[in-house]
């Protein structure tokens, strides 16, 4: 079993825990407990994720509830530690709601939901989250589904952003261009995911666990899990 310690945050409304846990501790034997949004004391985890699903309804607005549960104080302190946090999907919308992330996630372009297979250009290979990716080029194939998956910042924060070379993944191609056409729910700068200037926060739309078994028809989202074990081995 891997010496790393996963956390997977459960709220009321989570559909994606499971699925995370199923990759960490089915698909690569690594040591991972379920944390429940009303717990605190998550002190024995060494890397958080934050799954997708539609925490307490997604009333008011994605993530707006979530991040006043109990659990996330202890979360802001163990990332504020320099310890690795991962949000997908719903867990990005609230990273960004509890100030861990910049910008914010909004209505896509079309108003409309969206649940697809996307191409991402992996812009940052050097993370807790993306080492396992290496220094190779191409895209990779993830599934999005969203209704406010489109990426927003004032032009400071996104200057900024690109400045310290904050975007971590970017809707692109097959071949790994990124382009207007490429970008499926209208995310400014074709934005799919970002990391805190520290690095060890991260935050994504797009679905790694759902790219994670032959099963599903793509393996490239295990690397997200994989890679981050492997550096503590």
């Amino acid at each position: 079993m891997s010496s790393l310690k996963f956390g997977v945050i459960v709220f009321p409304g989570s559909n994606c825990s499971r699925d995370v846990a199923y990759v960490t501790r089915d698909r690569l034997d690594a040591d991972t407990r379920m944390v429940w949004h009303r717990d605190t004391d998550i002190a024995d985890l060494d890397a958080i994720v934050i799954p997708g699903g539609f925490s307490y309804g997604d009333y008011l607005r994605c993530g707006a509830i979530a991040q006043f549960s109990p659990v996330m104080r202890a979360v802001v302190e163990h990332a504020n530690s320099g310890k690795p946090v991962l949000g997908i999907c719903n867990g990005f919308q609230i990273l960004t709601e509890v100030g861990l992330l910049p910008g914010a996630l909004i209505r896509n372009r079309d108003l409309h939901f969206i649940c697809e297979t996307v191409s991402l250009s992996v812009e940052r290979r050097d993370l807790f989250w993306t080492q396992g990716y290496g220094s190779g080029a191409g895209a990779i194939a993830v599934p999005i589904a969203h209704g406010e998956g489109r990426y927003y910042a004032d032009a400071d924060t996104l200057a900024r952003l690109e400045d310290e070379n904050g975007v971590v993944f970017r809707y692109c191609d097959a071949d790994g261009n990124v382009s207007p056409e490429a970008n499926p729910n209208g995310s400014l700068g074709n934005i799919a995911g970002i990391c805190n200037t520290t690095g060890n926060v991260v935050g994504m739309m797009p679905h790694p666990e759902r790219a994670s078994d032959v099963a599903l028809g793509s393996e490239d989202g295990l690397a997200m899990f994989s890679g981050a074990i492997a550096a503590l081995v």
